[in-house]
């Protein structure tokens, strides 16, 4: 039986730590906050209640292979899990509507070509079976093993099987997300519900990879879901299972160092002095933190993936409406800009404010969050992980963009409450608030994330930052996958 220390009480390390307990081994979270679930909080105010961080789970199956792997009783005994339907509604730009079925290719070509015109819906589903090409190269060395020492095979390749297109005399492929959307589905609504998926993350279409098309594809193949009660819930079914398993939590801990004896990690030092030895040390923090942690010795994890680009943050914005939910009403829609180049201008140039944001607004059919007649309402936006900039002018764009999905919304506001990437940094201990990305083969490795293992034996790293990347999915394989490598040992290869 080992002692290990976990720094942090994210989902990742949440994860990490019930599959160790489970295995027989003293586990003690330290978390600097006093709370756990990294960006799964709540805010509560008069009644009504939201998410502050993720609000929809994508790839339930990787929470329900948790607890059966953790316990007796399965997740759907824990939480209540409804999957969500239809998946999205999306308004575009020039007022078309379309809502897209939840995991029924077959229903989203059909709602595509009612919505947008036919054969929009053939090249939409001709797209998705190429993305399910990518997604089946990718899958395993991606999410389900440990990141590869000769990851670099991932770093070139690109996996996604692009149509032959002829342009200027010449024959090209797509290289990118935007080249997909306007070679392959050549149509500015198709190409913008494309993107929406690479803009969640923050990641620029115009130089994301084409392999970026897992996005889409996994929310179409696996379906949306949520949690009632708010994804919070999710967060406290982890929680309680690490306290069944005997997992020890000390909040308010913050760890200062990472110790080393004998060139192998031995411990954590507390912010008062205090120390904690043990055999592993599982840190569920930022490379540039864990850096911090240990002097510099760890940069990055033991396969040296080149830098991460810089990372997108978001503004949310709590609407708390009088009057109740119309029944009938999708729980999400995407409103599109009406000005896509000054959207990537405001998000990867210089532009220092922007006036016509895609905005996802979230409408939850969910009694448990607001008062009898009344509605809870969130809207999301991506914005550059800056901290220190204004988003006062934002927030009010950001309500006229979800007027053309909810109308009359400013009539019904009782007050509203906006939370920027100051309050994700404050809460996840994220450099600027940014929100990592998921993982990507190609793009030169500038997509993937540091490995598990790192240069010091004995130190692990989880969740978001770590591989397989951002995701709440994507957290939960890189527990699964720290407790393999430290159960198993460095052979470990992943659940088969």
């Amino acid at each position: 039986m080992a002692r290990i220390a976990v720094i942090g009480a994210g989902m990742g390390a949440l994860t990490a730590a019930a599959r160790l307990a489970v295995a027989g081994h003293r586990v003690a979270v330290y978390e600097r906050t006093d709370t756990y679930g990294g960006a799964l909080r709540r805010f509560e105010r008069d009644g009504f209640s939201f998410d502050t961080g993720p609000a929809l789970l994508p790839l339930p199956a990787v929470y329900r292979d948790l607890f059966v792997k953790t316990g007796k009783e399965p997740l759907e005994s824990c939480v209540e899990l409804v999957q969500v339907d239809p998946s999205s509604r999306h308004v575009f730009a020039d007022g078309t509507e379309v809502s897209l079925p939840n995991a029924s290719r077959a229903g989203v070509v059909a709602a595509l070509d009612e919505g947008l015109g036919a054969d929009a819906g053939k090249r939409w589903g001709d797209f998705l079976v190429r993305a399910r090409e990518a997604w089946d190269r990718t899958r395993r060395p991606l999410l389900e093993e440990p990141l590869w020492p000769n990851w670099q095979v991932l770093a070139e390749r690109e996996p996604y099987p692009s149509v032959p297109h002829k342009r200027l005399l010449r024959t090209r492929r797509a290289g990118t997300l935007a080249e997909i959307g306007a070679w392959e589905l050549r149509d500015p609504r198709l190409a913008a519900l494309l993107e929406s998926h690479a803009l969640g993350y923050g990641l620029d279409p115009r130089v994301a990879p084409a392999s970026a098309a897992v996005l889409p594809y996994m929310e179409h193949a696996f379906g949306t879901w949520y949690v009632r009660g708010g994804l919070r819930e999710l967060a406290r079914a982890v929680y309680e299972r690490c306290l069944a398993r005997r997992v020890e939590f000390r909040f308010g801990a913050e760890v200062t160092g990472v110790l080393e004896k004998d060139g192998r990690a031995s411990g954590v030092e507390l912010a008062d002095g205090a120390v904690a030895e043990a055999d592993f040390v599982v840190a569920g923090v930022t490379p540039a933190t864990l850096a911090r942690l240990t002097a510099g010795t760890v940069v990055r994890g033991e396969s040296e993936v080149p830098s991460q680009p810089s990372a997108a943050g978001r503004v949310t914005v709590l609407l708390a409406l009088c009057g109740p939910r119309s029944e009938g009403t999708a729980h999400r829609t995407v409103v599109h800009t009406r000005d896509r180049e000054a959207e990537l201008e405001a998000l990867f140039g210089t532009a220092t404010v922007n006036r016509r944001p895609t905005v996802t607004v979230l409408r939850p059919d969910d009694p448990r969050l607001a008062p009898a007649d009344h509605e809870a309402v969130t809207l999301t936006t991506v914005v550059p992980a800056r901290p220190d900039q204004p988003h006062g002018d934002l927030v009010d764009h950001m309500i006229t963009a979800a007027e053309r999905a909810v109308p009359g919304l400013r009539d019904r506001l009782l007050w509203h409450e906006a939370r920027t990437p100051a309050d994700t940094a404050d809460e996840t201990g994220a450099e600027g608030g940014a929100v990592p990305v998921p993982a990507l083969a190609a793009a030169g490795g500038r997509l993937l994330h540091p490995s598990n293992s790192t240069r010091v034996p004995g130190l692990f790293t989880v969740g978001g930052w770590a591989h397989p990347g951002g995701g709440l999915p994507h957290a939960g394989m890189s527990g699964a996958l720290v407790a393999g490598l430290i159960v198993e040992g460095p052979e470990f290869r992943g659940s088969q």
